[in-house]
């Protein structure tokens, strides 16, 4: 009897030791996806867990049938090229890139791995893919198409102020992207009979500065262009709306959960977790090229009441009429 409990004994410990062996072995044969993002974790976490969200709906567990790989840039555009050899060295089967710094790098760096863009503003524009139909090469994706938004946003920004003369817009000078956001809000505010300051920021002190030189220049309002660093550092940024006492429109709702004003643009949840489809498909063996890049789907209005009235502002009937969300 004895023996046999010893027996029992000494399976049971070798299938103990022997569970991690199989575990690491599992995982090298599982399909392998890395993921980069330009922000900071936890301002990015809702969106991370989006993608996450997306891969359970088409039958996917993590560590079971598929091995996910994140990275985070932390605001710092600068590592990006780093991360993404990191993802090549692992190496990973696909690699889903957010938003345009983080697509570049990844074109730049990832060779012939398939890579699944999202949240990238005009992808065409800055070379990513040949064309939205048909993007060629080896990527495809999600697009923000926030650049035939810019008019929208300063049409209700002008809208809430009343009469504007003057507005700022804030840009990143390493977002490639800002350079469409640009050209379509100053032929937008020609039209209107609006001048545009362009101001500037890579980073956190620069988004104080900023707001200090919109005041200096007498600007009525600001548009927050769509960026990595601006939203990981949001709070900062709404904070320095409040202090100038500027209006502000933002692309994204976050900001006005933190305190901002109004924001209009692409529902971004939903971006991320339709990645999935894509990852699924290419894992199946569908080519990039032949992936055509989907627009978004789902837009959201979201005004912040108290935000406005500590301004000394009301919003106009229609836009709360049509607001998606109204924050007291």
């Amino acid at each position: 009897m004895e023996r046999v409990e010893r027996r029992r004994f000494l399976a049971a410990a070798a299938a103990l030791a022997a569970a991690p062996l199989a575990r690491a072995a599992r995982s090298k044969t599982l399909p392998r996806v890395g993921y980069l993002f330009s922000f900071v974790p936890a301002q990015g976490e809702h969106l991370w867990a989006a993608c996450r969200q997306g891969l359970r709906e088409l039958g996917y567990v993590e560590g079971e049938n598929i091995v996910l790989e994140p990275r985070w840039a932390n605001g710092r555009h600068e590592r990006l090229p780093e991360l993404v050899a990191e993802l090549v060295a692992q190496p990973v089967d696909v690699i889903v890139s957010a938003a345009t710094p983080a697509s570049l790098a990844a074109q730049a760096g990832a060779g012939k791995i398939p890579i699944v863009i999202v949240a990238v503003a005009d992808p065409v524009r800055v070379k990513l893919v040949a064309s939205l139909a048909q993007p060629g090469g080896t990527i495809t994706g999600l697009t923000l198409l926030t650049p035939e938004l810019s008019p929208k946003r300063l049409q209700l920004l002008v809208q809430i102020i009343g009469r504007a003369s003057r507005l700022a817009i804030l840009t990143n000078p390493d977002n490639n992207s800002h350079v469409v956001f640009t050209g379509e809000t100053l032929g937008a505010a020609r039209s209107m009979g609006v001048e545009i300051e362009i101001l500037r920021a890579r980073g956190p002190e620069e988004i104080d500065a900023a707001f200090e030189e919109a005041v200096a220049r007498h600007c009525e309002g600001m548009i927050v262009f769509d960026d990595p660093v601006t939203w990981s550092h949001r709070k900062r940024v709404v904070a320095n709306a409040a202090q100038a006492r500027l209006p502000v429109m933002y692309g994204y709702s976050e900001f006005v959960d933190v305190g901002g004003m109004i924001s209009y643009g692409p529902y971004r949840p939903d971006l991320y977790r339709r990645t999935a489809d894509y990852v699924h498909k290419i894992l199946q063996g569908t080519k990039p090229a032949r992936l055509p890049i989907e627009r978004p789907t789902r837009f959201e209005l979201v005004v912040n009441l108290g935000a406005a009235r500590a301004l000394g502002l009301a919003f106009p009937p229609q836009i709360l009429l049509t607001a998606d969300r109204v924050i007291q």
